[in-house]
């Protein structure tokens, strides 16, 4: 009996099958039993695979399923690849996870990485079946294609193995994953980002390297990423979960975060699947075009990336039809069912939760719940000195300034600025800095708050995207990695980042230039994305506002001025792990989700915002606003519940792995202690800052106020008052 009924999947695209399909079964069976995949003991007795049970599971069916189009060498090769990942996925089961075996499953996945050879290095023996199969498979795929896609296949490679140890602790610990955690690490040990990688293979088109870090591009591949992930969850969910007894799953990641039902995760997780196929249609029919335009890409390379986008939606269709026809899972029903026929049911609910908000609903102050913070705040000493020279640098950049277009004169006024208090936060986000360094870290808040503030001023009451674009392109004109020259600055935001840049980055290496402007252009490029979506009326899908709102926050620029200081002491390889990156964005999730509770009152009903975790929460759910906060916040104390077991497992056990000497303990230890304080010094500033009270808010909506709040400009508040007074 199955687990639950399977929901109504939206499919958009018809599956197709390659004429190659016989041939390629008959390879692909052979090239199992010459790798030894059809020998490999179980340690209790038997095989992990025969012969009818890899012909049953049928991969060759999926891949002229998801490659409907290649010729039939290529066909081969790609389902040889395919073959071997479930190999290694069920060998790797087999051998270590039901055993618990830690310390032997590191052993054999370290061996594994010798295998995807660079250039010039040759590989060891194999010593089973997964190792002659990855040695023979590079053998034959990596000389076809570029050096970028070899260090970009690799990297995906590496990552649905080494992050199998992931899964293994969490079975170990009998630890289910908190829903954000999970979607970001299935993405890695999922394979989809490797699948996508061989559909470059199989198109014969490579993404061009200048376009494959864009986020147009990586937008494609994390949706496409996620609709597979979790379409496979639930199929898979009764093998994995009732079975296997696997714990990563996102159906079972709901069930137990949400409380919920089988059937009712299962639901959720389908309209999770719809979202993002939904957001993968949206950047591949609009924010594709504009970046091959913005790019001036050359004939060639728009054929490729549009080959590549084909592969992509004909490898959704395909691995559905796979899924519904496959042994390997949970289909009854589904082949040549309801469940894999075309429907628009699913996208539409989708699309008329993300658009039907109406901007300034009045919604009232939002209780605060029980907020979960095990750390307590410390202040700098520094603190009035830093209040008065930010005041003085803010003039002097001016901030307080008239701005072309705000109805207001100005963003801000000084009055404005000291209300904000942004000395109070850098002051015990940065405890231990010096004088000097907590006026930088003030200066660099308000930059980052000025500028978040300025762009929906300027930009935001006329939907004025492309003029924002242009302004936000021109801010990297400041930040030269030589330190060097700039332009003269045009407008305050100019002329602040100006200084900060030539302030902040002459003492760093060109390494740590490299990570703290790229930390600089993720936030300010947000503020475009957050533009866009107002134009649209399109509340984020859940997922990408999770991963956005990390920039929209600039927790990554501030998270940046703390990390670059450990760069000398830590290997910088390092802050890619999981344990730190892991460490870093449940800290950031927890500080932004924090500002979404106390700021939905001031952000939904007086600035007509959508970019709110509370809302997402309301929309995505079907939830009122009382029990999305409740949501939110369990959200946050799940995240920072995490980030308590990374410092109490994970962390150690990181130290051990890459051999640290004593000063690199040290430091990677001072900077989770920075994070702490990054959190409890966050929140504590929320707490005390008038700026998001009901009465503060009503007082600078008035025609009389002299000031507003930050992060929208007095045309748009008097555009809010308008719209009430009109709705009344």
């Amino acid at each position: 009996m199955q687990a639950f009924t399977l929901p109504e999947f939206y499919v958009p695209h018809p599956a197709r099958i390659n004429p190659n399909l016989e041939g390629t079964r008959a390879h692909s069976m052979d090239w199992a039993r010459r790798m030894g995949m059809l020998d490999a003991a179980k340690p209790g007795g038997g095989v992990v695979w025969t012969e009818a049970a890899l012909a049953e599971m049928d991969y060759a069916l999926m891949c002229a399923y998801t490659h409907p189009d290649c010729e039939g060498p290529a066909l081969d090769l790609i389902t040889d690849w395919y073959v071997w990942v479930f190999f290694f996925d069920d060998h790797f089961l087999e051998q270590f996870k039901y055993s618990r075996d830690m310390a032997g499953a590191k052993e054999y996945l370290d061996r594994l990485e010798l295998f995807m050879t660079a250039p010039g290095q040759e590989p060891p023996e194999p010593a089973n079946p997964a190792e002659a199969g990855l040695k023979d498979l590079w053998e034959r795929t990596i000389p076809a294609m570029s050096e970028g896609w070899r260090r970009r296949f690799t990297l995906s490679t590496h990552n649905l193995m080494v992050e199998s140890m992931w899964e293994l602790a969490n079975i170990d610990l009998g630890r289910v994953a908190n829903p954000i955690e999970y979607i970001q690490m299935r993405r890695r040990v999922g394979g989809a980002p490797w699948s996508a990688n061989l559909v470059e293979y199989a198109v014969r088109a490579e993404v061009p390297d200048r376009l494959s870090a864009t986020r147009p591009v990586e937008v494609l591949s994390d949706t496409f990423a996620d609709a597979v992930h979790l379409r496979n969850d639930l199929f898979s969910y009764q093998r994995e979960v009732q079975e296997e007894g696997e714990n990563s799953n996102a159906v079972l990641v709901l069930e137990r975060f949400l409380g919920c039902s089988t059937q009712e995760a299962a639901e959720l997780v389908n309209d999770l699947l719809t979202s993002r196929l939904q957001q993968f249609e949206d950047t591949a029919l609009v924010d594709v075009p504009a970046l091959l335009a913005e790019h001036a890409a050359l004939p060639h390379e728009q054929i490729a990336v549009g080959a590549y986008v084909k592969g992509l939606q004909d490898w959704q269709s395909g691995g559905h039809e796979w899924h519904a026809r496959s042994s390997r899972y949970m289909n009854e029903g589904a082949a040549g069912g309801g469940s894999s026929r075309l429907t628009a049911g699913p996208v539409l609910r989708t699309r008329t939760q993300q658009r039907d908000h109406v901007p300034f609903t009045k919604v009232g102050h939002l209780p605060l719940p029980e907020i979960y913070m095990p750390y307590a705040f410390r202040t700098s000493p520094h603190l009035e000195e830093a209040r008065e020279r930010n005041a003085q640098w803010c003039r002097e950049m001016g901030f307080y300034d008239s701005v072309p277009g705000v109805e207001a004169g100005g963003v801000w006024d000084e009055d404005r600025l000291r209300g904000i208090d942004l000395a109070h936060c850098a002051s015990m986000i940065h405890a231990d800095a010096d004088p000097d360094g907590l006026h930088l870290s003030t200066a660099w808040l308000a930059w980052g708050t000025y500028g978040d503030d300025y762009f929906p001023a300027v930009f935001g009451t006329g939907r004025n995207v492309p003029a924002a674009k242009v302004t936000n392109d021109r801010l990297s004109l400041f930040m030269p990695l030589d330190a060097g020259e700039t332009p003269e600055p045009l407008t305050p935001l100019e002329r602040g980042l100006q200084d900060l840049w030539r302030r902040t980055a002459t003492p760093l290496s060109g390494d740590a230039r490299r990570v703290f402007r790229k930390a600089v252009e993720d936030m300010t490029a947000s503020w475009v994305w957050e533009l866009a979506n107002q134009a649209q009326n399109r509340i984020p899908d859940p997922i990408d506002y999770v991963e956005m709102r990390r920039r929209t926050f600039g927790s990554d620029m501030t998270m940046s001025l703390a990390r670059i200081t450990h760069l000398t002491e830590v290997p910088p390889e390092l802050f890619g792990t999981r344990t730190l990156r892991e460490l870093e964005t449940a800290a950031q999730d927890y500080a932004c989700f924090a500002n979404d509770l106390f700021s939905y009152q001031k952000e939904i009903e007086f600035e007509g915002e959508l970019h709110n975790m509370v809302l997402v929460v309301e929309h995505f759910l079907g939830l009122d606003r009382l029990a999305a906060r409740d949501v939110v916040n369990d959200l946050m104390t799940a995240r920072m519940g995490q980030f308590e077991h990374i410092l109490a497992t994970d962390l150690p056990q990181l130290f051990e792995d890459a051999e640290l000497d004593q000063p690199a303990r040290d430091a990677l230890l001072r900077h989770a202690d920075e994070l702490k304080d990054w959190m409890s010094g966050i929140l504590e500033w929320h707490r005390q800052c008038v700026r998001y009270t009901e009465p503060e808010l009503k007082r600078l909506t008035t025609p009389a106020a002299p000031a507003f709040p930050a992060g929208l400009g007095m045309s748009a508040l008097r555009l809010a008052d308008r719209f009430r007074a009109a709705s009344a």
